[in-house]
């Protein structure tokens, strides 16, 4: 399988307000998926960004990031991990629905 073929298995978001552009996610990030931007925030410190694919969800970006909230990583499910998460979820509602009666 190529790397285009490859789902992603997250998704990163990183809030350019927040970050200040030490570039410690750009060094640690095993896919290199993230980079640093030519625009500035409004404390005008360059931002990372992600790149918008190939991100594994692995949240060493995040663990490395020195400012709370900079950062935010989202795993991805997959349909069939999705679809037991609902069926899980129905069940536990069923149970708590024939306790309370």
């Amino acid at each position: 399988m190529n790397e285009e073929a490859k789902r992603d298995r997250g998704l990163l978001q990183v809030d350019e307000e927040e970050c200040k552009g030490c570039g410690l996610c750009v060094e640690a990030c095993p896919p290199s998926v993230i980079r640093m931007s030519d625009k500035l925030n409004h404390y005008g410190y360059r931002t990372a960004g992600y790149t918008g694919s190939g991100c594994t969800a692995c949240g060493i970006c995040f663990m490395v990031c020195p400012e709370p909230g900079a950062i935010t990583v989202y795993r991805a499910m997959s349909p069939a991990a999705a679809a037991a998460r609902a069926a899980e979820a129905g069940a536990a509602a069923g149970a708590r629905a024939c306790t309370n009666n």
